[in-house]
């Protein structure tokens, strides 16, 4: 465990970004340019992130109402505004989408890219939306790691409660490591549009005992039983927004969701509803994208903490066709 930040340090967030030459064109109007901005984008041109493309670490620092950059980034010098100056969605040819933010540090003529979701190299997307960001849009994208009120956990003696009424020191199932101890519950109410809209995953689609909702970039817990070249580990996973197929498992807009987080002493996998999704992962990229107040309530109960990912290998959206996901007949793993 890392030591406590001193609680003068500024709320930090990581983002990995790429050059925008690193995202070109490889058929249409701008050929070989990389990704323009607004006023250049061209809709219909096909796009493909290089082969040999590097993501750099962005550290970001709230500064006022907007953020600048924070020492140790590499990318940009500390103390330079950074600002978001275009949204893009590509469509992959399997239907898959990506939505991508453009964004400028300081006077800088140069703008650098970041993906919302995994892109891969190699796989032509055409541009088919362009758009101005909102006013007071930040890159402090909603990435929470939530379930919705009502959804039952299983214990460590396998029992079940709906996640609300969970307590801190409750012993629940985790895959890896049997029961674990509680030792954060975090709640919050969002209007549900947006990124902030919730995914339903209906009754029995991946095993499933009952309609389990989460938000977008929760990521489920699946086991294939055959290793490929593509993933040599049997454990992935996936987040939710890329399992949406519009029937079996979509997103719900409209109204207010209330979403609960769960945080362990570890990233745990633990059971929702009878099958395997992760818990919330502490770390200084993940909690500094919670809403504002699960984020500060995190950082004030877990100074410093820095978690480990699950060993499981995390599959974009590209890669599913490749798994060959039957979400229909597949739960979501097991021991």
């Amino acid at each position: 465990m890392k030591p406590p930040l001193p609680s003068s340090s500024p709320p930090r967030q990581v983002c990995q970004v790429f050059a925008s030459d690193d995202v070109f064109v490889t058929l249409g109007v701008n050929l070989n340019e990389g990704l323009a901005r607004l006023a250049d984008a061209c809709l219909g041109d096909i796009y493909m992130l290089a082969s040999d493309a590097e993501a750099k670490k962005l550290i970001l620092q709230r500064s006022g109402d907007g953020q600048t950059v924070a020492a140790g980034s590499a990318v940009g010098v500390a103390g330079a505004l950074v600002t978001i100056i275009g949204r893009y969605m590509l469509l992959a040819p399997d239907g898959d989408k990506v939505d991508l933010l453009a964004v400028q540090i300081g006077e800088q003529q140069d703008h650098f890219i970041l993906p919302l979701s995994p892109m891969g190299a190699n796989i032509e997307y055409s541009l088919v939306k362009s758009e101005v960001p909102q006013a007071d849009e930040r890159l402090i994208d909603v990435l929470c790691v939530s379930f919705a009120r009502g959804t039952m956990i299983t214990l460590g003696d396998g029992s079940q409660r709906p996640i609300e009424t969970l307590a801190i020191g409750d012993r629940v199932l985790t895959r890896d490591h049997g029961p674990q101890p509680l030792r954060w519950l975090g709640h919050v109410t969002l209007r549900a549009v947006g990124a902030y809209a919730p995914v339903i995953i209906l009754e029995g689609v991946m095993g499933n005992a009952a309609d389990l909702v989460v938000s977008q970039h929760h990521r489920m817990f699946l086991y294939q039983r055959h290793k490929t070249r593509s993933f040599p580990k049997s454990e992935i996973l996936v987040q939710a927004k890329h399992l949406v197929n519009g029937e079996q498992i979509f997103l719900r807009e409209g109204g207010f969701v209330e979403f609960y987080s769960l945080v362990f002493d570890a990233h745990e996998i633990i059971y929702a509803e009878g099958i395997p999704a992760e818990s919330l992962m502490v770390t200084e990229a993940t909690v500094s994208r919670l809403p504002p107040d699960l984020a500060a309530e995190v950082k004030r109960r877990f100074p410093g903490v820095s978690q480990i990912q699950h060993f499981g290998l995390e599959a974009g959206p590209q890669d599913l066709a490749a798994l060959r996901l039957n979400t229909g007949k597949r739960g979501g793993g097991g021991r």
